[in-house]
């Protein structure tokens, strides 16, 4: 899945012999051209020139590795992959724009928390399209979990609350709450968004467990602008990078976790329910040069 994410990188490696300021140079705008924040490349190309000074470090091998060490070091984060109360039921918020990929990522969440032995009910409060709520209903019915649905046009906070009441008279053990997509730059929408958490706080009695911003892993840069108003909303918890195929910049994952401080907590990839895995930076960075 991440193999070849970093093609022009591990090419730029490929058949150099000495370490110099040119190919730091390049390395610099091959990872700028990746996807990687120019602040982040920036820093990780100064760390490795260095360690090549203070390290003697002189084969392009050599700087490769540590350059793998760097990234993986970078990503490690001790909230992976997700923090639930003991006392259930716990409440995972999904956000996002209308498009990366949300629902879809909700249901592969559900499946594998049954994977993990959870009993999972989903809420469906994206109440403003009626279309959300029958193909998260229908998701439901394909991973086996429960759903607790109003109408459209119901109050979506109400939703989330009775999700909750509904999970602890059945014995759910976790809630994934859909919500409406945001175009982050829509001010009114966001303060909706936030009396969501709010409600769902008061349901709860107490914080809710996780808060993940969904993005769409092939527009690049403008995830990290979509993450950057998301946090300044709520209290976002980690990242669920979706559509990580193929054609996904995946430099973008280093710069999320750099820039704004949020673990990347899932990666996933296609349709099915099975195409989602925690997100291990060590596999990460040592699948981005693979041949």
């Amino acid at each position: 899945m991440l193999k070849g994410l970093f093609q022009k990188i591990s090419q730029l490696f490929t058949g150099r012999g000495r370490v110099d300021e040119a190919f730091l140079d390049e390395l610099e705008e091959t990872l700028i051209e990746s996807d990687v924040g120019v602040h982040t490349a920036t820093r990780l190309v100064g760390e490795l020139r260095e360690a090549a000074r203070r390290e003697g470090i002189e084969t392009s091998e050599q700087l490769r590795d540590r350059l793998v060490s760097l990234m993986a070091g970078l990503l490690q984060d001790e909230r992976r992959p997700l923090r639930l109360a003991p006392e259930p039921p716990a409440l995972i918020l999904v956000v996002g724009v209308n498009g990366t990929g949300k629902t879809t990522s909700i249901a592969k969440l559900a499946y594998w928390l049954r994977g993990q032995g959870k009993k999972v009910l989903l809420a469906a409060a994206d109440t403003f399209r009626a279309a959300a709520i029958d193909q998260l209903e229908l998701w439901a019915q394909r991973v086996g979990v429960d759903i607790v649905r109003h109408h459209e046009g119901a109050d979506p906070a109400a939703v989330v609350y009775d999700a909750v009441q509904a999970a602890r008279a059945r014995g759910a053990d976790v809630v994934i709450a859909d919500t409406a997509g945001r175009l982050h730059t829509r001010v009114n929408l966001m303060e909706e968004l936030k009396k969501v958490h709010r409600v769902a706080e008061r349901a709860l009695g107490r914080p809710v467990d996780e808060v993940l911003l969904v993005l769409d892993a092939t527009v690049g840069q403008n995830s990290v602008s979509q993450a950057r108003h998301f946090a300044q909303a709520l209290p976002l918890t980690g990242i669920l990078l979706a559509k990580m195929d193929g054609t996904a910049r995946g430099g973008v994952i280093v710069t999320i976790k750099d820039e704004l401080g949020l673990p990347i907590k899932f990666i996933g990839t296609g349709e099915k329910p099975e195409k989602l895995a925690p997100f291990n930076p060590q596999e990460f960075a040592a699948a981005l040069f693979a041949d």
